[in-house]
């Protein structure tokens, strides 16, 4: 892990089966670096919410660019005006480093 540089501008590293998962105090310790982020069974979650369905579907388009990019996909859930993103990676069957910088990576589309 890189904890000089800001996650949401590291990149992802390529998911191999059978990577090993962030231990539990390391998946806290990047927990503690992201706002209104939880831990959920084995992945992070965050709602975001938006005045209309318009921002919440240019929110998943963004989103859906970023992801393509990382080549790391988080389950949606997608309502009017809601997004529930659920990040973990399935090649660990756990946590990775991946999850919190994408994480971070989706809190920057707002930030502007």
């Amino acid at each position: 892990m890189d904890i000089d540089t800001p996650l949401q501008l590291q990149r992802c590293i390529a998911c191999k089966d059978g990577m090993p998962a962030l231990s539990d105090a390391q998946a806290q310790q990047l927990l503690a670096s992201l706002v209104d982020w939880q831990r959920d069974g084995k992945g992070i979650v965050k709602i975001y919410h938006f005045k209309n369905h318009y921002e919440t579907l240019a929110f998943v388009n963004a989103l859906a660019w970023v992801s393509h990019r990382t080549d790391h996909h988080p389950d949606l859930l997608v309502g009017y005006n809601q997004c529930r993103i659920n990040y973990w990676t399935h090649a660990a069957n756990g946590l990775s480093i991946n999850d919190f910088i994408c994480a971070a990576k989706a809190d920057a589309l707002l930030a502007i």
